[in-house]
């Protein structure tokens, strides 16, 4: 509702930046759209009415004002005056209070109302009601000030099937205000504290991925008020568990503002991981522990300066491929009522519907320049506003499609590269999509690093005994360079992981042969269904002991691996801890119990975090774990013939060609030479580490290894054993005796003579 208030001063304003920018004196307002007409600024007041401002100016397709009286707490939104065709792409629709592409706070929520959609709604008709509601509205103009509340009524879900939004008959203009979230202006300023950036290398980095909420909200050292939140994040018991570990990054799951679906709700269900992004500029609100309208943005900043001072790099998980919108039966919430063809790619000969190479009905246009330029703004506000380390883009090959395939050399890598401030930051690539041609592992630009899915699949397949993987498990263990190197790039390339936030937890992966999704409502229906586990002869929870203990193994082995292959390792949390989600490999909408971390589970398994933290120790403590630079399996020392790396069989002859071809092979060794690594350190000292011996077998029973003779070494000490509850060991082995290396277990032997 609008309602007359004295006059405001209004002055031009400025273009640039977009948004709404606070000076410390007043606040300048810039949106872009290229299909307006008119565009009215609308400040919300605290009892819901509105004031609409209209824009005088505008350069370049930027409307823009400055306003001296409005500071920060102000809520604001747009109204959108231009055309609704949607044939042509246009969905214009001043009934909407749209939200700043380019906010930087939100209050408020969106209750589901029908006012949120930009179409007749499928009213069930009683046998006395009309065929449109009583209070729709002919398609008409909206005018500036007319009062569109209406009575009220029952909400009804759009239905596909009775719903053609290219006409606009009877087209109820139902005024979203009350029902949709606000826009706020935000006080930018903040004390950093000379806070710094760690600035790790890819190569000395761990990173831990991990959930807001679902980290904290269980925790019983953080204070009850702060748990679920950004402050929880930044407490000391998290922090410290974290060092204690040896983690140097955290890897945040979506923190840009994100919407509920309206279908989960209606379940009783959430969104939890958040992939469903539409304020690229501001933390989550829900994440905060106070409730002021924008005090999520000191929060946040607060974290992060903990993070910092802790020496850990903050990575945040980033939705640009798509937005909260859907397709053309969601909602009008921002970006659509905007410029609709402008921020989606819209599909050629049928502007009504979208190109959906993400499936959640839309894909961002990022051939747009003002959509890249979006997109470009919000990771360079990340990183100088709010001190954030580096990006992991989700499905990120759908930022990389310019006609239709994924491109190497698309714009949106061109920016990136050139750009002074995002090309310094870690940038992490989900290299897929669900789009023809959408896998792309391996194939992004030199600048990139990638979430190596073939790393993922080999390790699973070689722990699970899948035969003839050797080959590829040699290629993943030694950092990929049949993916990498051809580019110019190294192992910290490859960002090795085998679990993430999607699909088994570590525990039930070694669990559960099946997902187990009936909690999501779905009828198991969603979820990977192939997901290369093995639940070690029973489906689920046991209390068979030899079953517990293979499985306790299999976690070491996979957790082992990951740890001491060349590249970059990524943890998921709790894995550290023996996490489970009960067989359900798809939590997304689970925001509960069944997805939140255990933190009971520190003590009941704390041999596991004791394994897990001497498995980092040892990548952290030895360089030979963590190579600048790919192995080249040629002596390193002139006049020698020790090589870099070596590959053996359990008889501690070198491996043969058909040895690596061998189907039924599941044992092999790795000989690491520690002894004048290649490659200077980042202050240009030569290297000299340990050389290592790692024993995997893979294999149902035990097998005896032959360590080599003397011209490797003359005596070997257990570094870590798989096969032990916490991986100590201080056995010590004479060169050329043999060792026996447990069934399905990893031995790592360390030279100490």
């Amino acid at each position: 509702m609008s309602v007359e208030s004295p006059a405001i001063e209004v002055w031009p304003g400025s273009a640039y930046p977009l948004g709404a920018t606070y000076d410390g004196a007043g606040t300048n307002f810039a949106l872009f759209s290229e299909v307006a007409e008119a565009v009215d600024l609308c400040l919300i007041a605290d009892d819901g009415t509105e004031r609409r401002i209209r824009f005088e100016e505008s350069d370049g397709y930027v409307w823009h004002a400055y306003l001296p009286s409005i500071i920060p707490g102000q809520k604001y939104g747009y109204r959108v005056h231009g055309p609704w065709d949607p044939s042509a792409g246009h969905r214009c629709d001043p009934s909407k209070l749209l939200l700043d592409p380019y906010g930087k706070a939100f209050e408020g929520d969106f209750d589901g109302d029908r006012s949120l959609f930009s179409y007749s709604l499928d009213i069930p008709e009683a046998d006395d009601s009309p065929t449109a509601p009583e209070n729709a509205l002919e398609d008409r103009p909206f005018e500036d000030g007319e009062d569109l509340d209406d009575p009220e009524e029952e909400v009804v879900e759009p239905n596909p099937i009775a719903h053609d939004d290219s006409q606009r008959e009877d087209f109820p203009q139902h005024d979203s205000l009350g029902h949709t979230m606000t826009t706020v202006v935000i006080n930018p300023f903040f004390d950093w504290q000379a806070d710094r950036a760690p600035k790790r290398p890819y190569h000395e980095t761990v990173i831990y991925e991990a959930h807001v909420k679902g980290m904290t909200i269980q925790h019983p050292d953080v204070p009850e008020s702060l748990r679920g939140t950004y402050a929880g994040l930044a407490h000391p018991a998290i922090i410290d568990h974290l060092l204690n570990l040896g983690i140097t990054a955290i890897e945040l799951m979506p923190v840009h503002q994100f919407m509920q679906d309206q279908t989960l709700l209606d379940q009783g269900l959430r969104n939890y991981w958040g992939y469903n992004t539409f304020g690229f500029l501001a933390p989550h609100a829900d994440y905060s522990s106070n409730p002021t309208a924008g005090a999520a943005v000191t929060e946040f900043k607060a974290m992060v300066r903990a993070f910092h001072a802790a020496g850990i790099e903050v990575i945040l998980d980033v939705v640009y491929n798509h937005t909260a919108e859907g397709n053309h039966m969601g909602p009008t919430i921002s970006f659509r009522g905007i410029d609709n063809a402008a921020y989606y790619r819209v599909v050629d000969g049928d502007s009504a519907h979208y190109m959906d190479y993400t499936g959640t009905g839309n894909s961002l246009n990022a051939r747009h320049p003002h959509t890249l330029q979006l997109i470009m703004d919000s990771l360079r506000y990340w990183v100088t506003e709010m001190h954030v380390d580096g990006f992991r883009f989700d499905l990120a090959s759908t930022l990389a499609r310019e006609l239709h395939d994924v491109d190497r050399l698309s714009a949106f890598f061109d920016l990136v590269q050139q750009d002074p401030i995002v090309s310094q930051v870690k940038l992490i690539a989900e290299p897929w999509d669900i789009g023809e041609g959408g896998y792309q592992v391996g194939n992004f630009p030199g600048l990139w690093t990638e979430w190596n899915g073939k790393y993922r699949d080999t390790v699973r397949d070689y722990w699970r005994g899948e035969p003839a993987t050797l080959g590829e498990f040699a290629s993943r263990l030694t950092g990929s360079s049949d993916l990498y190197e051809a580019t110019g790039r190294r192992p910290g390339a490859s960002i090795n992981f085998v679990i993430a936030h999607d699909g088994f937890t570590l525990n039930d992966l070694v669990s559960y042969n099946e997902k187990h999704n009936d909690a999501n409502g779905e009828d198991n229906n969603d979820g990977e269904s192939h997901n290369r586990s093995w639940n070690c002869g029973v489906e689920g929870p046991t209390d068979d002991p030899e079953i517990l203990d293979l499985r306790g193994r299999q976690i070491r082995n996979i957790m082992a691996t990951l740890l001491l292959s060349q590249g970059t390792p990524m943890i998921a949390h709790g894995d550290e801890l023996g996490r489970t989600q009960q067989g359900n490999n798809n939590v997304y909408c689970q925001d509960s119990e069944l997805a939140w971390m255990d933190w009971s589970l520190a003590e009941t398994n704390a041999d596991l975090i004791e394994f897990t933290k001497a498995a980092i120790a040892l990548r952290n403590n030895h360089p030979v774990f963590r190579r600048r630079r790919f192995f080249e399996g040629r002596p390193i020392r002139t006049g020698e013939q020790a090589r870099d790396i070596a590959w053996l069989t359990p008889a501690g002859e070198e491996m043969t060609p058909e040895d690596w071809d061998s189907g039924f092979g599941k044992s092999l060794t790795a000989f690491l030479n520690g002894d004048g690594i290649p490659e200077p350190n980042l202050r240009g000292e030569r290297v000299v580490d340990d050389s290592f011996l790692l024993c995997f077998n893979a294999h149902h029973e035990s097998i005896e290894f032959q360590t080599p003779d003397g011209e490797y070494a003359k005596e070997w000490t257990v570094a870590l054993d798989t096969a032990v509850p916490t991986g100590a060991s201080e056995n010590v082995i004479e060169a050329g005796t043999p060792v026996k290396v447990a069934a399905r277990s990893l031995l790592v032997l360390r030279k100490t003579d």
